[in-house]
């Protein structure tokens, strides 16, 4: 398995991709701050020492203008870190200046321990105390899920069963897993063993949990914008019954998104070009719908 391998190449990657592509908002602009940017690291929102996060807010920011980006890293629900994304937190803040970044940790699955909804359920802690806290951290209840492979299905999965404290204003998807039946089913690189232990039975043995822990299962009407960005060579997580067909039910249920397919991309491990035009497409699906 190499979810975390092919997720940190690929970040490695990104920080030259972006870094010289769509700056043209900076963060100064010669203007009176009035609010001081804030950087605060390992920041708990629970009493885990993996439930923390590290947190960027931009300056000038308010309650009523500034968005936040909740970011959630990858790694296959067992490993994996919030230093993966770490490597694009400037060209992120470049990118999209009108944001406050937060980058999660959260339970990893291990030898039969935090196995899921652990993480599930920890992405929702995250959310909660970081609505709860937002007059203190001076942002707005704009809230958007940015998540890679696991950390894009944790994302798909809260933004598509909760609405509750906050609904989500849109989520982006780099290739996440959206259907837990199929990826035990369909495995491909993946074991379906890994699967098994993680939801603690078989679809046959234990079909509720897979059913609740599948985005797919809670697309409706009013469901968020969603931008999905896969590799159509993808070992892991299978273009066509995991990303694509959520597409398809997304498009059925008259929901805004936009499927980016990379034919010669595979999980993740996709070169400067590749890179450079999803942020592209995601910068452009973000400012167009999270106002």
């Amino acid at each position: 398995m190499k979810l975390k391998t092919s997720l940190l190449v690929s970040l490695s990657f990104l920080i030259f991709a972006v870094s010289c592509t769509k700056d043209d908002s900076g963060s100064g602009g010669g203007g009176t701050t009035t609010v001081a940017a804030k950087t605060m690291l390992n920041e708990p929102y629970g009493t885990d020492p993996l439930q923390k996060m590290d947190i960027y807010l931009p300056a000038n920011r308010s309650v009523t203008s500034t968005k936040v980006l909740i970011l959630i890293h990858g790694g296959g629900w067992t490993q994996g870190d919030k230093i993966d994304f770490n490597v694009s937190i400037d060209t992120l803040k470049k990118r999209l200046p009108d944001y406050a970044i937060f980058n999660l940790n959260y339970r990893l699955a291990s030898f039969g321990v935090n196995l899921f909804p652990t993480q599930e359920l920890d992405v929702k802690a995250a959310i909660e105390f970081i609505y709860g806290n937002r007059n203190t951290y001076l942002v707005s209840d704009k809230f958007v899920l940015l998540g890679a492979s696991a950390g894009a299905h944790l994302s798909l999965l809260h933004a598509y069963k909760y609405a509750s404290p906050v609904k989500i204003k849109a989520v982006v998807d780099f290739f996440g897993p959206t259907d837990m039946v199929d990826m035990y089913n369909n495995p491909g690189a993946y074991p379906a063993l890994t699967i098994a232990l993680l939801l603690s039975g078989t679809p046959t043995s234990n079909a509720p949990l897979y059913q609740q822990s599948s985005p797919i299962n809670f697309v409706n009407a009013t469901t968020c914008p969603t931008i999905i960005l896969q590799g159509g060579v993808d070992p892991l997580v299978n273009a066509n019954t995991q990303s694509l067909a959520l597409k398809t039910k997304l498009t059925t249920a008259l929901v805004i998104n936009q499927y980016v397919l990379y034919p010669g991309g595979g999980h993740g491990d996709w070169d400067v070009a590749t890179y450079t035009d999803a942020y592209n497409k995601i910068q452009a699906f973000l400012t167009a719908n999270v106002q």
